[in-house]
């Protein structure tokens, strides 16, 4: 009989590459990792993984490595743990007759103009927002709407490229970097300029259509948008709750999602929750903080709906879990980093992750990839799991040379 094995479409860098990986192989899958560079994932040669090079915006050239790969393996099912090939996927799902997402849904909602015009449609609260093509475009649109706005890419993950503006300055100079090429486009370059709606950020995370927890986000100072700490379950009234899921599922329906993981980022604005954004995708590191607050594993979950099977969401128990970034203050060369194992030994520390190494460059660029590493504490109360996290976070420190001409 034929191993089964699980394709999965290119990996993740972040959090969610090698959780993907480990739940396959205790499901009794064999993952295969198609990609363009598997090399960029470094836990495919750490854990031995299998991984075949191959253009993964080539649908052509996908459909003829799965079915060679068809010859030797029987292929439970085909997903991402990225959201930028995950259209591609659901088309590979349709090709050979598997469980996967509506391709045509995952690219209106990857598309964020699109999205907002479904949104909107559909009675879903959501920002202003214009559609720029050039310089003028935005200038004019952030007059219209009145600054403070965001600009953002069109099309983009991770909240690479987008940027509070407060003033003209900070307008022209971002619209400068998305148009000037230092920004790296995956589509045509298109900008979206959108109203600053302000109040706690909220991302729900539902799979099919249940929701299944919401998380509380803190980000950095202006005018990026850095995750500096975490909260699950997020501290809401059962009211709060009740609104931030309804919206939630009409969101859903607005867009014609409802199949596997969805994330959704809104703002609790005076009028209630406002959705910034739906990501048809498993949300980074939310997975984690539902597992260990909640008992859940959401990437388990989705991997038995890829390949046809039950899925059981049932919460096993119910722990606050707090997660706090470490993030540097300076670009330069990362001299030493000390004190994981410390924080690690905290009583309540659930893990700590280091992921730069002394020698590294440190360059931050406003988005996830500034995170050096985090600190997660679980207990039965927020105020408890704050200090514990807070006595793991004290412990870690690190110095870093500037670069020669880095400036503050």
């Amino acid at each position: 009989m034929a191993r089964r094995a699980l394709i999965l479409v290119e990996g993740h860098r972040g959090s969610n590459g090698l959780p993907y990986v480990q739940a396959a192989q205790r499901l009794g899958l064999h993952p295969i990792t198609l990609s363009a560079d598997p090399v960029q994932y470094d836990y495919i040669a750490a854990e031995r993984l299998e991984a075949v090079r191959v253009d993964t915006d080539d649908l052509d050239a996908l459909i003829s490595e799965c079915s060679r790969l068809r010859e030797t393996y029987d292929i439970a099912g085909i997903t991402s743990p990225w959201e930028a090939v995950y259209a591609t996927v659901g088309k590979l799902c349709r090709h050979f007759s598997l469980p996967g997402p509506n391709p045509a849904s995952i690219e209106r909602c990857c598309d964020k103009f699109a999205q907002r015009q479904l949104l909107a449609e559909g009675g879903v609260p959501i920002p202003a927002y214009r559609l720029a093509a050039n310089a003028a475009d935005v200038e004019s649109f952030a007059a219209e709407i009145g600054l403070p706005v965001i600009l953002k890419p069109a099309v983009g993950v991770g909240s690479t490229g987008v940027r509070l503006c407060r003033d003209v300055e900070e307008l022209a100079e971002h619209t400068n970097y998305l148009l000037g090429g230092s920004h790296i486009w995956r589509s045509s370059p298109r900008i979206l300029v959108e109203d600053f709606v302000q109040g706690p950020l909220y991302v729900a995370n539902l799979m099919g259509n249940d929701v299944i927890g919401i998380v509380a986000y803190e980000f950095g100072p202006p005018p990026h948008f850095v995750t500096r700490e975490c909260i699950f379950p997020a501290p809401l009234t059962d009211d709060e709750y009740r609104r931030i899921a309804d919206v939630s599922l009409r969101s859903l329906q607005a867009l014609g999602l409802g199949w596997g993981p969805t994330n959704i980022e809104m703002r609790w604005t005076k009028l209630g929750p406002v959705v910034i954004e739906v990501n048809p995708r498993m949300a980074g590191g939310d997975p984690k903080l539902i597992q260990l607050g909640y008992g859940v594993d959401l990437i388990t979950e989705h991997i038995k709906l890829v390949i046809g099977e039950g899925w059981d969401l049932r919460t096993r128990h119910s722990q606050t879990v707090v997660y706090r970034s470490l993030v540097p203050d300076r670009d330069g060369i990362l001299d030493w980093i000390d004190g994981g194992s410390r924080a690690a030994a905290v009583p309540g520390v659930a893990e700590v992750k280091l992921h730069v190494k002394p020698n590294s460059p440190i360059v931050r660029r406003g988005d996830y990839q500034d995170c050096i590493g985090y600190v997660i504490a679980v207990s039965p109360s927020l105020a408890q799991s704050r200090a514990i996290v807070q006595r793991g976070f004290d412990l870690i420190s690190w110095s870093i040379t500037r670069f020669p001409t880095a400036r503050e």
